[in-house]
C-alpha cells in the first residue's frame, strides 16, 4: 500500500529502536528500549539473541502507537543493526545455540594472531578489505563452532544458521522463510570477497566455517521477505538493509565521492565515500562496501573506534559520576582549563588507524586537583582525537579526494552536545555539519526501503532533502590545537601493547 509510511528497526548495541516515517522523511513514531548486556570474562561482551527479538517487538508495537497509524499502514520495513556482532541458530527450532558474540567482544584475539603468524593476513585485507582482528564475525563464528558440542557436525549438515543480527531479526519477521543478508553486513564478517560480491572459499576454509551456515547475500534495497502478520499485525514487505554505519552514510546523503559522515553512538565510525574505487589502505584503515544498490557497489573506507558513547556510559554506571549521559557535555564546560587531562579509552582495545586488541584503557595528565569534570572533559576529547587520527589517515589514503577540505557530516548521540561538537571543529580544523536529522542510521535504513517500495525519493531527490541544523566552525589556535595533539599522541604511544 503506497502510503508512504516506513518502519525502521534500527537495532542497536545498546538499544533497540523503531521509528516511524512519514512521506516527507519527517519523524511521527518512537519506540525504544534497552536490553541487557553479558560481560563473562574480561573483553568478552554478549547479548541474548531471543531478548533482542522480543525488544524488536515491543519497540515496533510502541512507534506504531505513538504514530496512531495501523500496521497495514506501514509500505515497508527498513532494518539497520550493530554490525559484526554473530548469531548462530538452529533452522528448525530458529533458537539460537549461543548467546550473540558482540562486536566488541576480544576473545579470538589469540586466533587472529595464529592466522596472521601464520601469513594469512594479506590474504584477508586483499579480499575484505578486512584486519585480522577479533571485532569482525568469522573469527567469532568459528569460536562458537568449536566450543558447542556437536555443533559443528550440525553446521556441516546444514541444520544450523549464522547470520549479523539482520539476519537473524529476518528469520524471526518471516517466520524463517529466508536467510539472508545485505552487501554492508556480509563485507563485514571477514569472509566475504568485496572485489567478486561472494562468498570466498578459501578464507572459510581458513577459519573454519562450513558454507552451509551462511546467508544469501542480496542489495541493500532488495526484498528480503516478508514480514508475517502474527508479528505486527500485518503483512510488510521488508525492503531495505544496511549495517548501522553505511545506513549513517545514506542517512546523511554521502552519495558522492569524498563525502565523509562520522556516527558517534557506542562506538565512533567515520566513513568516506570513494566511490566505485575499492581503495587499499596504507595507513590500517579498513576498506568496505558503503552500500550496493542494483548491483552496482560503492565502496568507502572506514575508520573504527570501539569507545564513544560507550565511555560515557562508564563515567555514568561504573564510576558514577553522573545520572545522566547528556550531564557530560556541562561538566566538560564545567572543568578546570588548565588540567591537561587524557583518557586513551583502550577498555577493549584500540581500533584504527592501531588495532591493538591487548591496549587497555589509561588516565594520564592527573593531579590532587583532578575530579569528575576534568576526566568528563578527557572522556569527550579522546573521541575527537581519535576522530582526529581517522581523518589524518583518510587524507594520506585518498589524496585526490581533497578530504582536507572535507566537512564533515556528523550523527549519533553524542553529536547532542554542543561543546563536544565545537572541540572536534577546533581539533580537526575543519567545519562539522549536525544536521536537523539525528536519526540518520534509521533514515538511512528507512531510505532502502522506502526507495525500494517507489514511496520515497530518488537518490538525487533524498540528497535534496538533508537539512543542515548547525555548521560548528574552528576557533582553536594553531598553537593550542598541536598542543594537545601531542599530549593525545605521547598518551597513546605509552597505552599500546607494542
Amino acid at each position: 500500500m503506497a502510503t508512504g509510511y516506513i518502519l525502521a528497526i534500527d537495532q542497536g548495541t545498546t538499544s533497540t529502536r523503531a521509528i516511524v516515517f512519514d512521506k516527507n522523511q519527517k519523524i511521527i513514531g518512537v519506540g525504544q528500549k534497552e536490553f541487557t548486556q553479558y560481560f563473562p570474562k574480561s573483553g568478552w561482551v554478549e547479548h541474548d539473541a531471543d531478548e533482542i527479538w522480543q525488544t524488536v517487538v515491543a519497540t515496533c508495537k510502541q512507534a506504531l502507537r505513538k504514530a496512531k497509524i495501523k500496521p497495514s499502514d506501514i509500505s515497508a520495513i527498513g532494518i539497520t543493526n550493530q554490525r559484526e556482532t554473530t548469531v548462530l541458530w538452529d533452522r528448525k527450532t530458529g533458537k539460537p545455540v549461543h548467546k550473540a558474540i558482540v562486536w566488541q567482544d576480544r576473545r579470538t584475539a589469540e586466533t587472529c594472531e595464529k592466522l596472521k603468524k601464520a601469513g594469512h593476513e594479506s590474504a584477508f585485507t586483499r579480499k575484505t578489505g578486512l584486519l585480522l582482528d577479533p571485532y569482525f564475525s568469522g573469527t567469532k563464528a568459528a569460536w562458537v563452532l568449536d566450543r558447542v558440542k556437536g555443533l559443528r557436525k550440525k553446521a556441516e549438515a546444514g541444520q544450523i544458521a549464522f547470520g549479523t543480527i539482520d539476519s537473524f531479526l529476518i528469520w524471526r519477521l518471516t517466520g524463517g522463510k529466508r536467510h539472508v543478508t545485505d552487501a554492508t553486513n556480509a563485507s563485514r564478517t571477514l569472509m566475504f570477497n568485496i572485489k567478486t560480491n561472494k562468498w570466498d572459499k578459501g578464507l572459510l576454509d581458513l577459519l573454519g566455517v562450513p558454507p552451509a551456515v551462511l546467508p544469501q547475500v542480496l542489495d541493500c534495497a532488495d526484498d528480503f521477505g516478508i514480514a508475517e502478520k502474527s508479528v505486527l499485525g500485518a503483512e510488510i514487505p521488508i525492503l531495505g538493509v544496511a549495517g548501522d554505519q553505511q545506513a549513517a552514510t545514506i542517512g546523511n546523503a554521502c552519495f558522492a565521492p569524498g563525502m565523509m559522515k562520522s556516527t558517534y553512538g557506542t562506538g565512533c565510525f567515520a566513513l568516506l565515500n570513494t566511490g566505485g574505487d575499492m581503495v587499499r589502505s596504507k595507513n590500517r584503515l579498513l576498506t568496505t562496501i558503503a552500500y550496493r544498490l542494483n548491483g552496482k557497489t560503492t565502496y568507502a573506507l572506514e575508520g573504527s573506534i570501539f569507545m564513544a558513547g560507550a565511555s560515557v556510559q562508564w563515567l555514568r554506571d561504573g564510576l558514577k559520576f553522573m545520572k545522566a549521559a547528556a550531564e557530560s557535555g556541562k561538566m566538560a564546560a564545567s572543568a578546570d582549563p588548565n588540567q591537561d587531562v587524557y583518557l586513551v579509552p583502550a577498555f577493549v582495545g584500540l581500533g584504527a588507524p592501531y588495532w591493538d586488541a591487548e591496549a587497555r584503557g589509561a588516565l594520564f595528565g592527573l593531579t590532587r586537583g583532578t575530579g569528575p569534570n576534568e576526566i568528563a572533559k578527557a572522556t569527550l576529547e579522546a573521541v575527537c582525537y581519535q576522530t582526529h587520527d581517522l581523518l589524518t589517515a583518510m587524507r594520506k589514503d585518498w589524496k585526490s579526494t581533497g578530504t582536507r577540505k572535507t566537512v564533515l557530516r556528523v550523527d549519533g548521540g553524542m553529536v547532542a552536545s554542543d561543546w563536544t561538537m565545537q572541540f572536534l571543529a577546533d581539533i580537526l580544523n575543519a567545519p562539522v555539519d549536525r544536521p536537523v536529522v539525528l536519526e540518520t542510521t534509521a533514515l538511512g535504513a528507512a531510505w532502502l526501503a522506502g526507495s525500494r517500495a517507489g514511496v520515497w525519493p530518488d537518490k538525487q531527490g533524498f540528497a535534496k532533502t538533508w537539512a543542515l541544523d548547525t555548521r560548528f566552525k574552528p576557533k582553536m589556535k594553531a598553537a593550542e590545537r598541536q598542543r594537545k595533539l601531542a599530549g593525545w599522541q605521547d598518551a597513546v604511544s605509552r597505552t599500546l601493547s607494542r
